[in-house]
């Protein structure tokens, strides 16, 4: 009677224990659900079928990955920020990024170059990324989505500041600003990307398009050695229309192909 109580208990001990590890093994990793509005999700609903149509048009679909990317300027001629843009590219069937629509930056402050410090009203270069938690449907500069300056290769040069965004409203200090419009549908592409099942949205920020003749021209630039860091990233879209993945080693950043499971993914 002793030994079969022993077995019965550890019987049920065992089943206890392998019950708890395969559940925490299979357990799936859960997104963050995107937060809105009243406000956001009117407008999301009033734009979506204006993009939809648009988006169909290029063969595209609505909720399809997105990839974007800020060009501060046209050259560094000047070091301005004149007549920027912030690209918003989607993912065909075949698998490739192509360009939906080219949006006019309203408005960012400073100049070509990096973001140094809390206060310099620099608007941030490099590779950022907007995930379920970083849109702001609350925003005071109507809808924003959070870049999430400082990234690790920003933190790992000491530099600091915090909430930039991608807004609208048309006014910036250290943001990249859009016009309301422009906004509303940056926001509902990523929206829906993101609803969809794409973990992050990239967001590729340079100071200028990385050709090589554009380069030529930077070579007196402080920032020289950055900007090369960066054309890197340019070069690797550039020719694969699928954006890298991005780390950061001993201060630099370092590209890759996206793992497998991401490129799975919508």
């Amino acid at each position: 009677m002793r030994i079969k109580s022993l077995i019965l208990l550890s019987s049920i001990l065992c089943a206890s224990f392998c019950v708890s590890i395969n559940s925490a093994l299979a357990t799936p990793i859960i997104s963050k659900p995107i937060a809105s509005t009243d406000k956001s999700e009117a407008v999301i609903a009033r734009v979506t079928p204006d993009v939809a149509q648009a988006l169909k048009a290029k063969g595209l679909s609505l909720g399809s990955p997105v990839f974007l990317r800020v060009i501060k300027s046209p050259s560094p001629k000047n070091g301005h920020i004149e007549n920027g843009v912030l690209e918003v590219y989607v993912k065909s069937h075949e698998g490739q990024y192509v360009l939906f629509k080219s949006y006019d930056i309203c408005a960012a402050s400073g100049t070509q170059g990096p973001k140094m410090k809390t206060g310099d009203g620099q608007s941030p270069e490099g590779f950022y990324f907007v995930s379920a938690s970083r849109f702001n449907p609350w925003s005071s500069y109507h809808l924003s989505l959070n870049l999430g300056y400082p990234n690790s290769f920003d933190r790992a040069h000491n530099r600091t500041g915090n909430y930039l965004m991608v807004h609208g409203n048309c006014v910036s200090i250290g943001c990249y600003a859009m016009t309301d419009a422009g906004i509303e549908e940056i926001y509902t592409l990523a929206y829906k990307a993101v609803a969809n099942g794409q973990k992050i949205v990239r967001v590729h920020a340079f100071p200028f398009p990385m050709t090589q003749t554009n380069m030529e021209a930077a070579k007196g630039s402080p920032h020289y050695s950055f900007w090369k860091n960066l054309k890197q990233g340019w070069d690797w879209f550039e020719t694969k229309h699928i954006p890298p993945n991005v780390n950061v080693s001993h201060g630099e950043y370092i590209f890759s192909p996206l793992p497998i499971s991401l490129q799975t993914l919508r």
